[in-house]
């Protein structure tokens, strides 16, 4: 792997204060971006930035840089320790470049990770650039109305009425789905647990596929409740909530005096895509007068498209919603969305601080968000996802959707065209899962070695730099044409991604798995083992 960066050359910063008696001026190197001398003083400084991020594109030279990880984090702890002045924006922005998993490169495809619009980082700029924070209007006066106007579109996207729906945007599906859990405690156990904590009495339970994100017994366990608190839930063969299992394991639950809190529902499971079935997960939530909480981050994006939209029938059913806009929404990290569909569900939230939102300034009109999430300081994030909705509209952004769906099918009949390649299922929106399939009976008979297998050809094409796959297990009950539960998934993400990129990226997976088989091989040749025969692992 060759060097990131050469040797950062250390310039000594040029000081400006000045000889006359009193407070030194700040050093050129300290302007700041607001105010009217902002934009000059950033003009230069981006033309640095842009020119080394094109650098460090050029010297990656493809979807990832290659090599040894410890390699990479000795050559970015050296430079990063290194004296450079006025020289560390472009040397450090082109190091970051050049040592990037770029989602823009057709070949970069493992992670609900997109490659975010222009505009939408044009318009992070200058959000950075004005440093808003939503605390208080006084810090955030047109971003306060921008993201309440934001979240009544999405609302209303989402099926909820506006004008009683309320919400915030998030650091994304992890702190979404502690929001919904966190309201749902609060609301529905008796007392005040917000205050005086969860009468170990009620013993609440949340319920969830065994396919829903990690973030759901994480929540449970911030909230106090434990990881134990969650009933996994079967699926089916396509890994949608079992709904008969749901009944089940509530009425169990109920059975045994414990408190049905929650109903979890996927919209968009983060390895195949899938979408639990909305209807019936409302219906049993409320034969249990539980809160149903729909987790779509992922699949949220679907609402976009004319096409896919009818997937999330009866989303609007959900006491609470997650949506990410830097899955399909192509927003810069990050553009977490959280509603509700009743307002007053955030009534355990509110907060009054005297130097934040005095109970007078909010009478005299002077609105606060404060109430509306777990943090204090917060990033106007509404800014970029309004600039891109304004210019490129819903059925714009529909059309990236369907491009992206569109991507997941053809990938999906590559993979069936392709001998040594066996496809899991057709993708619902636009993941897709496969592997390789050794040409060695033995070694495909042995899930221990084909999952081994899998993995490895994995590690090849990242440690080359040559292509960045996805990687997950099924469930054992999964449908499976032969053993092993090891996946390599394509996450489909870009849609200026081609048809030809895809058979490239196809076919370079055949022949890395046609060179791992052969390097196999010689190995067991040389170990004087007969080819095919005992246990087969990969090294």
């Amino acid at each position: 792997m060759p060097p990131l960066l050469p040797v950062l050359a250390a310039v000594p910063s040029q000081s400006t204060a000045s000889p006359r008696a009193g407070l030194a001026a700040p050093p050129a190197l300290a302007a700041l971006a607001g105010g009217t001398a902002g934009p000059q003083a950033l003009r230069p400084l981006l033309a640095q930035v842009l020119a080394a991020l094109a650098t460090g594109a050029a010297r990656r030279g493809g979807p990832v840089a290659g090599g040894d990880p410890r390699e990479l984090a000795e050559q970015v702890a050296r430079a990063a320790r290194e004296p450079s002045g006025a020289a560390a924006l472009g040397a450090l922005t082109e190091l970051l470049a050049q040592g990037a998993a770029d989602p823009a490169d057709p070949a970069c495809v493992a992670h609900l990770h997109c490659p975010p619009l222009a505009v939408a980082v044009a318009a992070d700029l200058a959000v950075s650039a004005l440093n808003p924070s939503l605390d208080s209007w006084d810090q955030a006066p047109a971003a306060t109305v921008l993201e309440t106007e934001l979240l009544a579109e999405l609302a209303a996207l989402v099926g909820y009425r506006p004008h009683r729906a309320a919400g915030v945007l998030t650091s994304g599906g992890t702190e979404s789905n502690l929001l919904g859990l966190l309201l749902a405690r609060d609301r529905l156990l008796p007392g005040q647990p917000e205050l005086t904590g969860v009468d170990p009495a009620c013993r609440p339970r949340i319920f969830a596929s065994r396919a829903a994100h990690f973030s759901i017994q994480r929540a449970a366990a911030v909230l106090g409740l434990g990881e134990r608190a969650v009933v996994p839930i079967e699926v089916d063969r396509d890994q949608r909530m079992d709904p008969e299992a749901l009944a089940r394991a509530l009425a169990a639950a109920r059975d045994a005096g414990q408190t049905p809190l929650a109903v979890v529902a996927t919209a968009g499971t983060t390895d195949t895509g899938a979408i639990d079935p909305l209807h019936r997960c409302a219906d049993l939530a409320a034969g249990y007068g539980a809160w149903l909480h729909v987790d779509a981050a992922y699949g949220g994006g679907a609402l976009l498209s004319d096409r896919l939209a009818p997937l999330l029938d009866g989303l609007a059913r959900a006491d609470s919603v997650s949506l990410d806009w830097h899955k399909l929404g192509w927003q810069p990290v990050a553009a977490g969305v959280f509603l509700v569909r009743e307002a007053e569900s955030y009534a355990s939230l509110a907060r009054r601080a005297a130097y934040l939102n005095p109970a007078d300034d909010e009478e005299a009109g002077y609105p606060s968000l404060l109430g509306r999430s777990l943090r204090t300081t917060r990033r106007a994030d509404a800014f970029s996802l309004a600039v891109t909705l304004r210019t490129l509209g819903r059925a714009g952004l529909g059309r990236l959707v369907d491009r992206c769906h569109e991507l997941a099918l053809a990938a999906a009949a590559g993979i069936r065209a392709r001998a040594e390649l066996e496809l899991h299922a057709d993708p619902l929106l636009t993941t897709v899962l496969f592997r390789h399939l050794p040409a060695d009976p033995a070694r495909r008979a042995d899930p221990a070695a084909l999952d081994a297998f899998n993995a490895e050809l994995r590690r090849r094409l990242l440690a080359t730099g040559r292509a960045v796959l996805g990687r997950t297990e099924l469930p054992a009950a999964g449908p499976q044409v032969t053993a092993g539960l090891v996946r390599l998934k394509l996450t489909l993400l870009n849609p200026q991604t081609t048809e030809a990129d895809l058979a490239r990226l196809l076919d370079l997976v055949v022949a890395t798995g046609r060179e791992l088989e052969r390097e196999l091989e010689r190995e067991q040749e040389r170990a004087g083992e007969p080819w095919g025969a005992g246990p087969l692992a990969v090294p």
